[in-house]
């Protein structure tokens, strides 16, 4: 593992690098938000050519990640195709002055490199291990995946779908999933990494790579995640009574309205 972990890091380092390149060329830094899903590809696809060998969990888990990257970075691409950057990195821009280049590389592209590692290791490990023959922790941990992934895609197309209907700029969206959470997509997404650690389980030593679900968990509660949704939008007054009716985080029949 460790020695996978020295090329994954050399591996993410040049991707990184690349991207980092891209983004100043195009001064779009919102780039690295598609680079996010197709880094945790990068890093599989390392690991299978590093193992050069592929048992049914490891081919599994793989091709989970595949559809889970490849679908979100296509998705943000999609988004973002004729826009202008994405507010939050115009606004780091600024913020950033003299110092934005250095501040871009080591916060957005190597910040986010380490991260991408940090949550594959449940998949690495699988790769790398010797695997048993499949069991009740890989159907149960395949079936919380397919509960997450069909959360975070959903919510993505009725939040998109939403969006793109000029009759709705200015309102919030509070339909479909989004009834019952507030941020059904993210939800979804902690949620599909909590069933690849349970797909780890079946294997030696699988439970130490929980710091993976743990990590993808924590920044999504507590740091880039919901905290910076919710921080454009607690200003507007349709916001705060969406708040009020509607679970944050976890799927929960709504409030009923004072």
């Amino acid at each position: 593992m460790v020695q996978l972990l020295k090329v994954e890091l050399i591996v993410m380092f040049v991707f990184m690098n690349l991207w980092f390149t891209i983004a100043l060329w195009r001064k779009r830094n919102d780039i690295a938000d598609i680079v996010w899903g197709l880094g945790f590809v990068v890093a599989v696809g390392c690991a299978l050519l590093f193992s050069q060998t592929l048992d049914v969990r490891p081919f599994l888990v793989s091709i989970l990640v595949f559809i889970w990257g490849g679908r979100l970075a296509i998705r943000i691409f999609l988004r973002n195709l004729g826009k202008y950057e994405d507010a939050r990195y115009r606004a780091w821009r600024e913020e950033w002055g003299d110092h934005f280049i250095l501040r871009t590389f080591l916060q957005v592209f190597m910040l986010q490199g380490v991260l991408i590692l940090i949550i594959s290791i449940p998949v690495l490990l699988i790769i790398i291990s010797e695997n048993p023959p499949l069991n009740f922790l890989d159907y149960l941990g395949t079936a919380i995946w397919i509960t997450g992934f069909v959360f975070e895609a959903v919510g993505d197309y009725q939040l998109d779908r939403f969006t793109r209907d000029p009759g709705n700029r200015g309102k919030i969206m509070k339909y479909g999933l989004w009834r019952y959470s507030r941020h059904p997509n993210y939800f979804g997404e902690v949620l599909l990494w909590w069933g690849i650690f349970c797909i780890a389980l079946s294997v030696e030593n699988g439970w130490l790579t929980i710091i993976g679900p743990a990590t993808i968990t924590f920044l999504i509660l507590k740091v880039s995640g919901i905290p910076l949704a919710e921080k454009r939008l607690l200003r507007k007054d349709e916001f705060q009574q969406y708040m009020k009716t509607t679970s944050v985080f976890f799927p929960m029949p709504p409030k009923k309205e004072n």
